[in-house]
């Protein structure tokens, strides 16, 4: 059994990081006829996590049932990043209890980032012995042998930092289309609210020609879109020596072809104006930037642990508008952190109201274990915190509907993914900024590039019609 130590978690050191080349996984008939069930939790970085490891049990035999009462073997690919994804976790472990006492066969198991917290897996061990494995980020590509191996009662095996990049990683992608590629894993940047520096370890990241080998090998098989996923991918490569810059790996990507490069998330400290050229320049690198400010106000950042002022935030914004035609920016937003003011979030709202933003994801803060900003005096009331994500809700929406509102009556490229879950005589793309639309036309295709007219804009998507 290897339980997680957050203060371990914490640990920076110098040692050089290890490549682990996997080797190729053969087809087990194990839980022939056995049938899973995911559930997937937080960020892209789950959701590519999760593609991992639907190969990985679907190498053993197991099927993939969209039914939970059906499965044989049910995984909660978890987030940490706040209270409200923990809760949901154990609500959802208790409907998975009583499945259990029906089915005594039935496996449960948890991965992902709660179970890089000590206290969830104290919780485990005191209220929830039921589950079978237990399985953190470091190491989740073991959960194959956990499964050929398997022993009775709790097995738990979560390491609680890693020196590790593991390499040959097969995925199940959720999309023909658009596909994700990990560049890097884990963060060094400890801003004062947030756990994934615990949770995804330290800064780790892939060797160039391993990213531009998977990313061929993506092309080959048709996809039209890949998204460079890291938790700050405009800090790549500086970990390991020798290693190229973000922007020259920008560069040799956008030199593959695809038709369309996108990345996540970057950390306004690290976007440099050598990233600015490359994707101004670049044609199939998106002109899409999600660009996290999470506060207004000059105190709040730096007791965030943000390392920038609200002046130099706007600095880049501008920048990046300035030099990239068409640029749609997007951000992050926390309210209600501890001792926020008045002023404070008044300042938050002016920056809304200066950098107008496509889109903000906005959140009230949520205080999380062994991070700095949980041992600050909070004396904010949720009522406050919740008029105040209410207010800046109003105006991002007004901003994101302004937006939207300049592509009207105008022919736009969009890729096209899929049929609109909600209306099957339409399909669902994305314009090269981000925008959701949904298209009306005959002859159709999914993956196609297409010629869209904008007939109509909301605040969250466009409608439009096939330019034939």
């Amino acid at each position: 059994m290897k339980l997680p130590d957050m203060n371990e978690a914490r640990l920076r050191n110098n040692q050089n990081i290890d490549f682990l080349y996997l080797d190729k996984i053969e087809y087990s008939g194990l839980y022939n006829g056995k049938k899973y069930y995911l559930r997937t939790y937080g960020c892209q970085m789950n959701v590519h996590d999760s593609e991992e490891l639907k190969y990985l049990v679907e190498s053993l035999g197991f099927s993939e049932t969209k039914v939970m009462k059906d499965a044989d073997l049910i995984i909660l690919n978890t987030c940490a990043i706040r209270e409200n994804s923990h809760d949901k976790v154990f609500g959802f472990l208790g409907r998975c209890k009583h499945l259990k006492e029906k089915n005594k066969d039935l496996i449960i198991c948890l991965a992902g980032c709660m179970p890089q917290e000590r206290s969830v897996i104290d919780t485990i061990l005191e209220k929830y012995r039921y589950i079978d494995i237990v399985i953190g980020t470091h190491n989740k590509h073991e959960l194959r042998s956990m499964l050929i191996e398997r022993k009775s009662g709790l097995n738990i095996n979560v390491l609680s930092n890693s020196n590790e990049v593991i390499e040959n990683i097969n995925y199940k992608h959720d999309s023909k289309v658009t596909a994700w590629v990990n560049i890097m894993y884990g963060c060094d940047k400890f801003c004062t609210y947030c756990i994934v520096p615990y949770t995804r370890g330290k800064q780790r990241s892939r060797k160039h020609e391993d990213i531009l080998k998977e990313i061929d090998e993506l092309i080959d098989l048709g996809y039209q879109e890949i998204t460079l996923l890291g938790q700050n991918v405009n800090a790549y490569g500086k970990d390991l020596e020798g290693e190229i810059e973000f922007s020259q790996l920008l560069e040799m990507v956008s030199k593959t072809n695809i038709p369309r490069i996108r990345f996540v998330t970057s950390h306004p400290w690290d976007f440099t104006d050598e990233m600015i050229e490359v994707i101004s320049k670049n044609k199939n690198i998106m002109p899409y930037i999600h660009l996290p400010v999470q506060s207004g106000s000059d105190r709040i950042l730096k007791l965030m642990g943000r390392r920038y002022t609200k002046e130099k935030y706007l600095e880049l914004f501008n920048k990046i508008k300035m030099k990239i035609p068409n640029v749609s920016i997007t951000t992050d937003i926390i309210v209600g952190f501890p001792n926020e003011t008045d002023e404070d979030f008044k300042h938050t709202l002016d920056i809304v109201d200066e950098c107008k933003f496509d889109g903000a994801y906005t959140f009230i803060y949520s205080p999380r274990e062994n991070t700095p900003a949980a041992k600050m005096e909070d004396n904010i009331s949720l009522e406050v915190k919740q008029e105040r994500l209410q207010q800046l809700n109003e105006k991002v929406n007004e901003y994101s509907l302004l937006n939207n509102k300049k592509y009207l009556d105008k022919e736009i490229d969009v890729l096209i993914l899929e049929v609109n879950s909600k209306d099957k005589t339409k399909y669902m793309g994305y314009t090269e900024t981000m925008k959701v639309v949904n298209v009306t036309g005959d002859d159709i295709k999914i993956g196609q590039i297409i010629k869209v007219l904008i007939l109509s804009a909301k605040s969250f998507s466009l409608d439009g019609k096939k330019v034939n």
